[in-house]
Parts: C-alpha cells; structure tokens; sequence
C-alpha cells in the first residue's frame, strides 16, 4: 500500500517534471516570447506530468518508502 509520504514525493516529482518539460517546449519551439506555442507547452507538461506518475506507481520511489504486504521498500 503506497502511504501519504508516497503520494507527496510522487507528486513533487511530477511537478518538477511538468516544469522541466514545459521549459523544455518553450526552448525548442520559441526565439521570442511571440513564438511559443501555448497549447504545444500544455500538452508537452501534462504528458510529463502523467508519465512521471505513471514511473512512480509502477517502480517506487527512493525518497519515499511504501508497504506492499512483502515488506518494506525504499529507504
């Protein structure tokens, strides 16, 4: 069972990846604030933002320790 300290360390996770890959977007698109492509920003944050969720749940994190009836994992 992935416990609150799971769901926080996840998040905080995927929100740096929204971030880095919004950030990301506007570099590779834009020369000028003009250029950037706000839908193609959006759409390139929340697919992070999904993936990155998606690698917590399925591999665990380090920071953050959960129980799944075998034991403890993580730190």
């Amino acid at each position: 069972m992935m416990n609150r300290e799971f769901w926080k360390a996840a998040l905080m996770r995927a929100l740096r990846t929204t971030a880095q890959a919004a950030l990301a977007s506007i570099g590779a698109d834009a020369v000028t604030l003009g250029d950037v492509d706000p839908l193609r920003v959006l759409s390139a944050a929340a697919l992070g933002f999904v993936v990155s969720m998606l690698m917590s749940i399925a591999t665990g994190l380090p920071e953050a320790p959960f129980v799944d009836g075998g034991g403890q994992h993580g730190k």
